[in-house]
C-alpha cells in the first residue's frame, strides 16, 4: 500500500499551515562585488568591490571630487557600461550583457540624465522630449502633444518648445534632458551631477523639482520616484536626500542617513562639505 500523501506532497496545504511568504521584490538597483572601469580607458579601475542596494523610494546623493569616476559609476548603474567584475541589476535584471530584447522592460523603468542633457541637435526641444514616446509607445505627433506640453510646463520650457538645443542655455538643455527622461514615467531616475555649473536660483529649481518627484509628483500619478544623484559637493543635498555615499580612492563609502559628523567618514565628509559643519 502506498503511504498517504501529505498536503505538501499533494500540492495542498494542511489545516493550520502558515501561508507561503510573498515573493521577494527585486530592488530598483543593486550592485554586488562590482568593479567600475573608465569608459575612456577600460584598463583603469574607477571604483572597486561595490556592494550597494537602492530600495524603492530611496533618495541617494553620492559625492565625489572631480575625476573620482562619478559619470562612469552612473553609466554602470544604468547598464550602459558593463562592470569589469561583479553584477549590476536593475529591477532584478543583469543588464551587463547588452541591449537584449528581454531586458527592455527593465530599462524602460529607468531614466537617466547626464550633464548637458545629451540632446539631438537637429531636433527641437519638444521633438527631443517626444522621442521616447514616439519610439517606445508608437505615439503619433498629435498624441504626443499633451504629455510633451505637460513636461515642458514642469521644466519651465514651454516658451522654448520650438527652439533647437544650440539656441538655449546649458541649464535649459539639462532641463530638456530631465523632461525626456520623465517621458516614460520611470520608477528609478539617475542624475549625473545635475547641479554642476548652476547659479543658486537654478540649483534651487532642481532641488525643488527632484524633491517633488521623490515625494510623488502629480505628473507621475503621485508615485514616488527612486532617485540617485551625484555631485562634487554634498552641501546642497543635506536636507533633500535621505541616504548618502561617496567615491574616494577607488572606494564606495556609505555615509549614513543623514551623514554623521563622527566616525570614519568624517574626513571624507569634510572634503565634500567644505569647511561647514556637517549638521545644518
Amino acid at each position: 500500500m502506498q503511504p498517504h500523501a501529505t498536503g505538501r506532497e499533494s500540492g495542498r496545504e494542511g489545516h493550520g499551515s502558515a501561508p507561503a511568504p510573498p515573493p521577494a521584490v527585486a530592488p530598483p538597483l543593486e550592485m554586488i562585488n562590482v568593479t567600475v572601469t573608465s569608459l575612456k580607458n577600460p584598463e583603469r579601475t574607477v571604483v572597486a568591490q561595490v556592494n550597494w542596494r537602492v530600495d524603492a523610494g530611496a533618495f541617494w546623493a553620492i559625492g565625489g571630487l572631480q575625476a573620482s569616476g562619478k559619470s562612469d559609476f552612473m553609466a554602470t548603474a544604468a547598464g550602459l557600461l558593463p562592470p569589469a567584475t561583479g553584477t549590476c541589476r536593475v529591477f532584478g535584471r543583469d543588464l551587463a550583457a547588452g541591449f537584449e530584447h528581454e531586458d527592455l522592460a527593465a530599462r524602460l523603468r529607468l531614466g537617466l540624465v547626464f550633464d548637458g542633457g545629451r540632446l539631438l541637435q537637429h531636433l527641437t526641444l519638444a521633438e527631443n522630449i517626444s522621442l521616447p514616446l514616439r519610439y517606445h509607445q508608437d505615439c503619433s505627433v498629435r498624441d504626443c502633444a499633451a504629455p510633451v506640453a505637460a513636461l515642458l510646463e514642469l521644466t519651465d520650457l514651454a516658451r522654448w518648445a520650438d527652439e533647437y538645443p544650440g539656441n538655449i542655455t546649458p541649464n535649459r538643455r539639462q532641463r530638456v534632458g530631465l523632461a525626456r527622461a520623465l517621458a516614460l514615467k520611470p520608477e528609478l531616475l539617475l542624475l549625473d551631477s545635475p547641479l554642476t555649473g548652476l547659479d543658486p536660483r537654478d540649483a534651487a529649481w532642481w532641488l525643488d523639482v527632484l524633491s517633488a518627484l521623490s515625494a510623488g509628483h502629480p505628473l507621475l500619478e503621485r508615485r514616488p520616484v527612486t532617485l540617485v544623484v551625484t555631485g562634487d559637493d554634498l552641501r546642497p543635498w543635506k536636507n533633500r536626500a535621505r541616504e548618502f555615499a561617496a567615491l574616494r580612492n577607488k572606494n564606495f563609502v556609505t555615509l549614513g542617513s543623514p551623514p554623521e559628523a563622527a566616525g570614519p567618514a568624517e574626513m571624507l565628509m569634510q572634503e565634500l562639505l567644505g569647511a561647514e559643519s556637517i549638521h545644518p
